[in-house]
């Protein structure tokens, strides 16, 4: 009886503990087979969700909000895999756009809102170039920015290696047992 409960309660966790990710990724995730990515003036899709028909995996649109047809949009055709499928608008000027996939076959894949946003101005202090070391980057000795002569480096060199030796005594000393 007590096994019983044991993995009834187990069974019940292991089963919420994997709905849960379902659970949080909503009813969007789930209905929208595609996936809707910007970087700069690029928009990209991708999608699993189409099967090549006549050597065609379907096409994308790219609809602006004056227009409501996948007609009436961009179109580019799908490219890829059985796998993956994708698309891609370059030279897109910012706004808000929808994506939608039409799959060869007729069915829609998906459709998703994305924003693209105005690129940023670049700044002068980004774009000034800054005048060279004069004598390189000295690196080697924990990229020091001094030359440091002889006697610098063995002063240096005789506290890193006391410090070694006693911390090693220290540590013996403590392994050893107590004796009275």
């Amino acid at each position: 009886m007590r096994t019983t409960r044991l993995l009834l309660r187990s069974g019940l966790t292991l089963a919420a503990a994997a709905a849960l990710p379902a659970w949080l990724a909503g009813p969007s995730a789930a209905v929208s087979g595609i996936s809707v990515s910007t970087s700069g003036t690029t928009v990209s899709v991708v999608t699993s969700a189409c099967t090549q028909n006549n050597g065609s995996w379907g096409n994308a649109s790219l609809l602006n909000s004056s227009q409501s047809s996948f007609a009436q949009g961009r179109q580019v055709a799908l490219a890829g895999t059985t796998v993956s499928q994708s698309a891609a608008w370059s030279g897109v000027s910012p706004g808000t756009y929808t994506v939608v996939v039409v799959c060869s076959n007729g069915g829609t894949a998906g459709n998703q809102s994305v924003i693209v946003s105005a690129p940023a101005a670049p700044t002068t202090s980004s774009t000034t170039r800054s005048a060279a070391p004069p004598r390189g980057v000295m690196g080697g000795l924990g990229g020091a920015a001094r030359d440091y002569g002889p006697l610098t480096l063995g002063v240096g060199a005789a506290l890193v290696g006391s410090g070694v030796i006693a911390t090693g005594w220290y540590l013996r000393k403590r392994s050893k047992p107590y004796r009275l």
